[in-house]
């Protein structure tokens, strides 16, 4: 079974604008991402999704200079572009993956394909029930589902974030989840403001190896835990409570 990674990325992040072009050691935040995501054993070919504004043509060519296909939609509407991609591309099967996780660990990415792989899912993730640090995120998806979400997803807040319409529906999808062996939620380095764009360069730094999974950073954290207070005031799930509270 093929399944062909999306990932959503923008420059116009309102808490951190230009977050994926800065820089860990010489390359952005998009390029470690990439970089990590190549370890993966089950991914068939990764696309960018970005959107229509001229902001973002410096992704546009970003991609062309990697090699990678990329496809440009709605800056609102995400789940449209979401849709669309898949639907230009004809892919089948969709791992969804957002551009503010560059430390993503691909051995979750290939356990949560795995998942998928192994019965007839409509939708798995890994945080269904939360166990796994922000910042490792996965969903993959049928383009049926992704189809079905598309013509019955309403609200502002079910477009902006693509998948909620999914997963607060288990009665109208069938949901599988990985979870972690331990709930470790709390800790995050998923990159939405200043704060985790530093602890992230400060783990970037630290490890030295290709790629860099799970183990090495909360193995790296339990030999020094100070690192947790370097952005222990972010929230990572800021935007998606906004958008909650906006409607």
């Amino acid at each position: 079974m093929q399944v062909s990674a999306i990932i959503q990325v923008r420059m116009g992040s309102t808490r951190l604008p230009g977050k994926v072009m800065k820089k860990l050691n010489g390359i952005s935040l998009l390029e470690c991402q990439l970089n990590q995501l190549q370890y993966c054993r089950l991914l068939d070919q990764i696309i960018i999704a970005t959107t229509t504004n001229p902001e973002d043509n410096i992704i546009e060519k970003f991609a062309h200079s990697k090699d990678i296909q990329c496809f440009r939609g709605s800056s609102l509407d995400v789940l449209d572009r979401y849709f669309q991609c898949a639907k230009k591309f004809n892919l089948k099967h969709i791992a969804r993956i957002t551009s503010d996780c560059p430390l993503i660990d691909p051995t979750i990415v290939d356990q949560t394909i795995e998942i998928y792989n192994k019965e007839t899912y409509d939708y798995v993730n890994n945080f269904y029930k939360r166990s796994f640090p922000s910042g490792t995120e996965v969903e993959i998806i049928s383009f049926n589902t992704l189809e079905k979400t598309w013509k019955e997803a309403k609200k502002p807040s079910e477009r902006e974030h693509v998948t909620p319409y999914i997963y607060n529906n288990p009665m109208k999808f069938k949901i599988g989840k990985l979870e972690y062996k331990k709930n470790i939620s709390n800790l995050h380095w998923a990159v939405d403001r200043i704060e985790d764009l530093k602890l992230v360069k400060t783990l970037y730094q630290k490890i030295n190896k290709k790629p860099i999974l799970l183990d090495d950073i909360l193995n790296l954290i339990k030999k020094d835990p100070s690192l947790l207070e370097i952005n222990k005031n972010t929230n990572p799930h800021e935007g998606y409570i906004k958008s909650l509270e906006e409607e």
